[in-house]
């Protein structure tokens, strides 16, 4: 029995081996070439010896830092406590920035996405008719032309396959601006933590400064009685009436600006916590207590607390990818195309009786002449990715300028308290040897008792200031040393 082979089938089938083959080498050689069109990145270092501190500030750093405290422990105070959560949940800078985390993560998941081929379905249906006066004219019976019909149902497809990496190089762009995003929310909340203290510090300060207010102008009112006995007995004059009854003035004009002033802080205070203006609740000002082991970390920590350089950092990472991408460019693209159908004429009951159909394409693109486009998008990507970079350097400079500042800021809001305590005790003590002389030195002048009361007033607010100063370098140097993000449950699930 003999066996008669088809010539043209065996062609065939040798043409398509050939094309596979092809298609494997091309690819191979395409992803080892690959390799060399995008480049790999590399996160940016801090040494541990980064002079973003000055040298005296560095004396005080070591391998702990005040940032790995969660703010439920750095603070003591149970209203702010409860402040500072009501904040975090309801302050709309908050949820704004959680929006920006969702839609940044719905474009990654669209970038992962993107490796995988498209489908569509097209359904058609079509029905022609001739006119009756094309058919006459053509000298044809009008019975003998049927109408015409077609149905039609196709899919098609679409693959583009990643040989020079554009598609990860995108994915990883966009998992760079997801991770932004999130530092973007984590900045926002130390941000607001921050300042919910301060401004809580600063509603504090001033109810103790309207305590000393309340306190000089009853003191001083009995000063007034004094006065007037002594007028009596001819040891003081009128005008000196009238400079004591102008002196309570002076103390009374300064508890509506006090005032005014508090009255801001708490509406302020009431945007950060979501709400419309509305009385605090808090404690009292000499309550507060003052935590001086101030411990700074090193420079590396920066990168792994601090929000905002987390947020510059990814951002570079994204321009890193975004100049991958436009590198791709210069390349050819390999996309494979297919389509498949069923069709039927005349009749719809028939469709399933009709013609299958299909077709396969692979395509490979190769930019030439363009315009220049591709050209000025890698230097476009390039210049942004400096600008990134920059950035970045830039933030970490900032960075260590706030530790610097917080750290002087308590240092001298220290120093000038202990020699404030020191002013007030030599003024309590001049004050009242100038009543003293006063009442029995008729040289003694009042416009000294005058002086001596303003200085002691001038200086009793001004302690209340120091103490604030103080409270406010700790929360800051907290701040600027990326403290506030993570919380209690964050650093025990870890």
């Amino acid at each position: 029995m003999r066996h008669y082979l088809n010539p043209d089938l065996h062609l065939t089938q040798g043409r398509t081996k050939w094309l596979l083959a092809s298609a494997l080498i091309f690819m191979i050689c395409a992803f080892v070439w690959s390799c060399g069109v995008t480049k790999s990145y590399q996160k940016p270092a801090i040494s541990r010896d980064s002079k973003l501190f000055r040298d005296q500030d560095t004396s005080i750093a070591d391998s702990s830092t005040l940032a790995a405290i969660p703010w439920q422990r750095l603070f003591t105070d149970q209203k702010l406590l409860e402040l500072i959560d009501m904040g975090l949940h309801n302050n709309y800078d908050v949820k704004i920035a959680v929006a920006r985390i969702s839609a940044s993560a719905a474009a990654f998941r669209q970038s992962k996405l993107a490796f995988y081929p498209t489908l569509s379905v097209n359904g058609e249906a079509s029905y022609n008719r001739r006119s009756t006066a094309q058919i006459r004219a053509n000298g044809v019976d009008i019975n003998s032309i049927p109408d015409n019909q077609i149905y039609d149902l196709i899919a098609t497809t679409s693959w583009e396959i990643d040989v020079w990496g554009k598609l990860r190089s995108t994915k990883k762009a966009q998992y760079a601006a997801f991770l932004a995003s999130r530092s973007y929310l984590r900045t926002i909340q130390t941000q607001l933590v921050a300042s919910i203290a301060i401004n809580y510090y600063q509603l504090l300060a001033y109810d103790e400064q309207l305590r000393i207010l309340d306190s000089t102008v009853m003191n001083r009112e009995r000063d007034v009685d004094i006065v007037k006995t002594l007028k009596q007995s001819a040891v003081v004059t009128g005008a000196d009436i009238a400079n004591s009854e102008a002196n309570v003035k002076v103390a009374k004009l300064q508890i509506p600006e006090v005032m005014q002033q508090r009255r801001e802080i708490e509406n302020a205070m009431s945007i950060l916590l979501g709400t419309s203006p509305h009385e605090i609740p808090r404690t009292r000002f000499d309550s507060l207590t003052i935590d001086s082991s101030l411990r700074i970390g090193v420079p590396a920590q920066l990168l792994a607390n601090r929000p905002d350089v987390q947020e510059a950092e990814q951002a570079f990472q994204r321009a890193f990818e975004l100049t991958n991408v436009a590198r791709t460019h210069f390349y050819p693209s390999l996309l494979i195309s297919g389509n498949a159908g069923w069709a039927t004429a005349n009749t719809l009951q028939g469709f399933f009786s009709g013609t299958f159909y299909g077709s396969l394409i692979g395509g490979l693109v190769q930019p030439i002449f363009n315009q220049g486009i591709n050209r000025q998008r890698l230097t476009t990507a390039d210049a942004a990715q400096d600008e990134a970079y920059f950035t970045f350097q830039n933030t970490l400079l900032v960075a260590g300028q706030e530790v610097s500042d917080a750290l002087y800021a308590f240092e001298i809001a220290r120093e000038k308290e202990l020699i404030r305590t020191e002013q007030i005790k030599d003024l309590n003590r001049a004050a009242a040897f100038t009543k003293e002389l006063l009442r029995y030195t008729p040289n003694t002048n009042y416009t000294d008792v005058l002086t001596a009361e303003q200085n002691l007033l001038q200086a009793q607010l001004e302690a209340v200031s120091d103490k604030l100063q103080q409270l406010v370098a700790v929360v800051e140097l907290y701040r600027s040393l990326g403290g506030g993000w993570q919380s209690e449950e964050n650093i025990t699930s870890k």
